[in-house]
This record gives structure tokens, C-alpha cells and sequence, in this order.
């Protein structure tokens, strides 16, 4: 008797659909969401730059593939007291829209039409906030993962933003499109593969490709950020002395990474090397007062870095009206 072993997409479509209930009451503590739903944009400043974090949605998944290599117990009691649900991950999207100078930079797409019914919002809530999506001068992409990079095209496979420059890490150009990286993959990962490259190789694109400390325009820079990717970019922003970077997927939880950065998830390529990438970024921050921007923190996913004996820990910055 063969066992029918789940793709990727199955266990993407049980999570979308899973039903609240499923989950133990105690686990959940969560609040629920509201009827008429919420602001899908914050804005501050930096200097003098104009920053608007913008969001494409949010979705779920399984929590099992967080911390796989830490100690089930320890981890489990870390949730427990953290009120971290250990079934389900809560996962938002924030992207950052920057306006310093004559740039207007979009740091990453989204996902477009093309993952979660509850992902692809990033243009209408781009326009909602005021933003016209025709005047980005720059679309900067962390990685390729479908949430940051399928959201490039449209439906005709044209880029969503024409006239932006398109600016990717160069070791993350290479990894997804050498050769027969497709049949290299196991098989519930070759629809990831598929879907980077149709994302870089949109008809009409033509990339910029980065290295470390790459200036996207003056005060807008990339760094490198692996471990998450092979070639995994952060943007970094600085205006009046003033500091944040936005740190994609390098790091995805508000919580767990802070206090362990040395547990890595099933979606990391390189656990040892995200393990690196965490201290480093967060040694860093802690020292020079460097704000972050975390992708799938709970939304608008902006804060500061403190020590917290060994390890570190997520300030929320306070929310201005």
C-alpha cells in the first residue's frame, strides 16, 4: 500500500480553509477580526524621508514549520507564553513605499492573483492611501518567494508597474534561473521555481541587478541579508542620521527570531547561515538604534531592537495620528 505523500499546495489550501474551531481555545488567544475590516496603511517619517507601510493582505499556514531544529518541548512552552498559536501562523504582508528626494521607491510586489485569496491587495490599497502605484521610480525585491516577487505581472503577463527600474539581488537572479533548478527541487517545491522564474522573466522587465550596499537612490541602499534565500537583499534607508531597514523574510517572526534568532523554519534554505544573518542584523540594530520593518509582523510591522540579555527583543513603534 502506497502513502499519498501532501504537496506544498495542499497543505497551503488546508490552511487557508481551516476552520477556526479546529484549534484548541486555549492555543488561539487571539482577538477577532473586526466586521468592517481595518486600515490597510501607517505613515511616518524618517528624516526626511516619507515612509507608508503598505498591505498586500495576509494569509496562513501550518506553525509546525517554525523552529525545526529547536526542542519541541522548549518550544512549545515558549509559545504557550508568548500566546503564540502553535497550528496556525498568522502571516501579514507589509510592504514599504518610500519618498525621499526624487525616488519613489516599492520595496517588493506582492503576490498578485496568483497565491491566497486573501493576498494581492497591494495596488488598491496602495491607491487607498493616496499613493498612484504609475509614479514608482523603483520596485526593489528582497527574494523571489511568491508573496514578495508573483505580484510583478498582471493578468496579460505585463509588469504591474512599467515604468519603475526593477532592482534584485544578483545572487538571487542567478539562483533561481540557472539551469535546471526546476528539476532539481522536490516536486511540491518545482510550482516555486516555475513561479520565480515567470516573475523575473515577465516580458518588458529589465533588471538591475545588486551587490552588497547597492545605492537604489541617494539614502536607499540593499545589503546583503541570506540564509532565507541564497541571495536574500534588505533595504536599508537613512535620511538625517536617522536609520531603518526593512528586513523581508530574514526574519518573519516578531517574537520567535528576536528571542532565537538561531531557530530557522522549513522555508529557509540555509538555517545556519538565517542563524548568522539574525545576529548580525540585530547586534546592529540593538547598537545603533536602527529601526526595522518586518514583512509578515503583525501589521504595520515597525519597531525598534533591544537587548534582551542574550538574546532580543521586538519594541513596536508607537503608532502617530
Amino acid at each position: 500500500m502506497s502513502l499519498i505523500r501532501p504537496t506544498r499546495r495542499d497543505l497551503l489550501r488546508l490552511a487557508s480553509v481551516a476552520p477556526a474551531f479546529a484549534m484548541p481555545a486555549a492555543a488561539r488567544a487571539m482577538l477577532g477580526a473586526p466586521t468592517d475590516g481595518n486600515p490597510a496603511h501607517f505613515s511616518f517619517t524618517l528624516g526626511q524621508a516619507k515612509i507608508t507601510i503598505v498591505s498586500d493582505g495576509y494569509f496562513t499556514l501550518p506553525f509546525g514549520g517554525q523552529a525545526m531544529n529547536a526542542p519541541e518541548e522548549e518550544k512549545l512552552a515558549f509559545m504557550a507564553e508568548h500566546y503564540i498559536d502553535p497550528e496556525v501562523g498568522y502571516s501579514h504582508t507589509n510592504h514599504m513605499y518610500i519618498e525621499l528626494g526624487d525616488a519613489k521607491v516599492l520595496v517588493d510586489v506582492g503576490s498578485g492573483t496568483r497565491w491566497f485569496d486573501t493576498t494581492g491587495r497591494l495596488m488598491e490599497n496602495l491607491e487607498a492611501a493616496g499613493i498612484d502605484p504609475y509614479g514608482i521610480t523603483h520596485v526593489a525585491i528582497t527574494h523571489a518567494h511568491p508573496d514578495h516577487i508573483w505580484g510583478i505581472r498582471d493578468d496579460f503577463d505585463e509588469p504591474i508597474i512599467p515604468d519603475a527600474e526593477y532592482v534584485m539581488g544578483q545572487a538571487e537572479h542567478t539562483h533561481w534561473l540557472q539551469d535546471g533548478l526546476v528539476d532539481r527541487v522536490a516536486p511540491e517545491d518545482q510550482q516555486f521555481v516555475l513561479g520565480a522564474v515567470n516573475s523575473i522573466n515577465a516580458e518588458g522587465l529589465e533588471w538591475t541587478l545588486a551587490s552588497n550596499d547597492h545605492e537604489i537612490a541617494p539614502g536607499i541602499r540593499m545589503i546583503d541579508t541570506p540564509g532565507h534565500t541564497p541571495g536574500h537583499m534588505s533595504v536599508a534607508v537613512e535620511s538625517d542620521g536617522q536609520q531603518l531597514i526593512a528586513l523581508g523574510d530574514c526574519m518573519t517572526h516578531a517574537i520567535l527570531n528576536f528571542a532565537h534568532p538561531e531557530w530557522y523554519s522549513g522555508r529557509d534554505s540555509d538555517g545556519a547561515q538565517v542563524g548568522v544573518t539574525r545576529n548580525r542584523l540585530l547586534d546592529m540594530a540593538a547598537t545603533d538604534r536602527i529601526a526595522v520593518l518586518g514583512y509578515h509582523f503583525p501589521f504595520p510591522g515597525v519597531g525598534h531592537v533591544r537587548r534582551d540579555g542574550d538574546a532580543y527583543q521586538f519594541v513596536p513603534a508607537l503608532w502617530q495620528f
